[in-house]
């Protein structure tokens, strides 16, 4: 379970985030909506421990938060260009989690299965459409074997058709148990994929 609770979060003097709260059960999926300069990608850098909250508390099964437990699929994939299919997936297991080339293998073969991206473990990023690419990310990203998965925008760039097969995927993921925390500007695809819809707004509009 993700609890957080009164988050706040100001940048020079100027207050991006204030008094937010939720709680998110495990295996279920919020949306985070809102327009441009709302602090939705704020409030998601912060969950994923790459941002500092001013005050407020992050609480992941009633601990204390612990960022390892989060992983982030960015807008723009964040790949290595230099590293194929298979090389982005397995280098954190093998360098962070202590796995052996087998082991490391064996699942990022498994996850490329799940993700229907059998037959591209050998390509390189530039070899991939976007779509493509943005599976290796999510791949990449649960082979650190996250309680917790958060999406920045992950339909933005896709057309209709690839859309419906992000929504599929993201509800085959919630079937697995993995909470997901997704940031959008769609609001047919939040609606789509959601338990819980969190709207913000910029906190000058009051």
């Amino acid at each position: 379970m993700l609890e957080v609770k009164d988050l706040c979060k100001a940048f020079n003097g100027r207050e991006i985030l204030k008094n937010i709260s939720f709680t998110l059960q495990d295996g279920e999926i919020l949306t985070i909506v809102g327009p441009s300069g709302a602090g939705k990608t704020t409030l998601l850098r912060i969950i994923a421990g790459l941002e500092t909250k001013d005050s407020g508390e992050i609480l992941i099964d009633g601990k204390s938060y612990d960022s390892g437990k989060v992983g982030v699929v960015f807008q723009d994939y964040n790949l290595f260009p230099n590293l194929s299919v298979m090389q982005n997936i397995t280098l954190a297991p093998r360098l962070v989690l202590k796995k052996t080339e087998q082991e490391a293998d064996k699942e990022a073969e498994q996850l490329l299965k799940t993700l229907q991206m059998m037959g591209h473990e050998k390509q390189y990023p530039y070899q991939l459409s976007g779509g493509q690419k943005q599976r290796i990310a999510i791949a990449r990203a649960l082979a650190m074997k996250p309680k917790i998965l958060c999406y920045d925008e992950p339909t933005s760039a896709l057309d209709p058709t690839l859309r419906k097969e992000v929504e599929k995927m993201i509800l085959n993921l919630k079937k697995t148990g993995l909470t997901q925390v997704i940031i959008t500007h769609d609001l047919t695809f939040a609606n789509n994929v959601a338990d819980q819809v969190l709207k913000v707004k910029p906190l000058s509009e009051g």
